[in-house]
């Protein structure tokens, strides 16, 4: 068993990393066709695909629809610090985290009132499954290129008979959860997160131009209010092949003997 030669695809991807290694392709070249790569190796064209899968997961390759493979470029992998304090800075969180970093932060979003609170968002949101929440959509991109998607629900017995109804409509748009919370006179006093590793779904890699089964980092982020009340909850997933996500804590100063 020891000795049993690797499946067909890894040898093909293993030939591949070596030409590419050695600059048979400049970054940015068009392969040949899978059909051509398959003659090459004289193999089917499944094991040429598994192959050809294989190194755009690990990015040395990316698939463009309808037009072939190309040499992708290196990785540059950037750092995303999420902090207590990034919520006291006004505004949107994600912009001012992008404006540290020297890159330009925006977003497109899309809204939708009155939709029925799935069970386990309800039960972040300490509400009833089924009571009418706002769904927003939201992709983030920074330099005009996908880096993160949220999906948000607000319950509507909070926000329902207020201006700030749809996050990004109206006077407070896009400033915020806490900004617009303030504004109805509720105080977000805390937020709490939990992270997990995941792959990337379909609809989430077409979104974030990555490969189906990717490495993403999903966060589960919910926002309280002094009184206790939760007033959003979002799923926030994160693309591990261009972002590192760290945590920054403050130490708090000794108090008075």
């Amino acid at each position: 068993m020891g000795n049993a030669e690797p499946p067909p695809h890894q040898v093909v991807a293993r030939d591949l990393r070596r030409r590419l290694a050695e600059g048979e392709w400049e970054i940015g070249a068009k392969l040949p066709s899978r059909a051509q790569l398959a003659q090459q190796y004289r193999v089917g064209p499944n094991v040429l695909q598994k192959a050809t899968e294989r190194l755009i997961v690990e990015g040395l390759l990316e698939g463009r629809t309808g037009s072939g493979t190309y040499v992708a470029p290196p990785r540059e992998r950037r750092r995303m610090i999420r902090s207590r304090h990034r919520e006291r800075r006004g505004g949107s969180p994600f912009r001012a985290d992008m404006s540290e970093i020297g890159s330009s932060g925006t977003w497109e979003a899309s809204s939708e009132a009155r939709t029925p609170a799935p069970e386990n968002i309800a039960r972040r949101l300490g509400i009833m499954p089924g009571d009418p929440t706002v769904r927003t959509a939201y992709e983030f991109l920074v330099d005009g290129k996908p880096a993160q998607l949220s999906v948000s629900w607000e319950p509507m017995a909070i926000t329902g008979d207020t201006p700030i109804l749809l996050p990004e409509m109206g006077p407070l748009a896009g400033q915020g959860v806490v900004e617009r919370m303030r504004s109805i006179d509720i105080d977000v006093e805390t937020w709490f997160e939990i992270p997990r590793p995941a792959r990337a779904t379909r609809e989430q890699a077409a979104l974030l131009g990555i490969s189906t089964g990717d490495l993403v980092l999903t966060i589960e982020r919910t926002y309280y209010a002094s009184d206790g009340r939760a007033v959003e909850t979002a799923d926030i997933v994160v693309p591990d092949r261009s972002w590192e996500v760290a945590y920054e804590f403050a130490v708090d100063p000794p108090e008075p003997a």
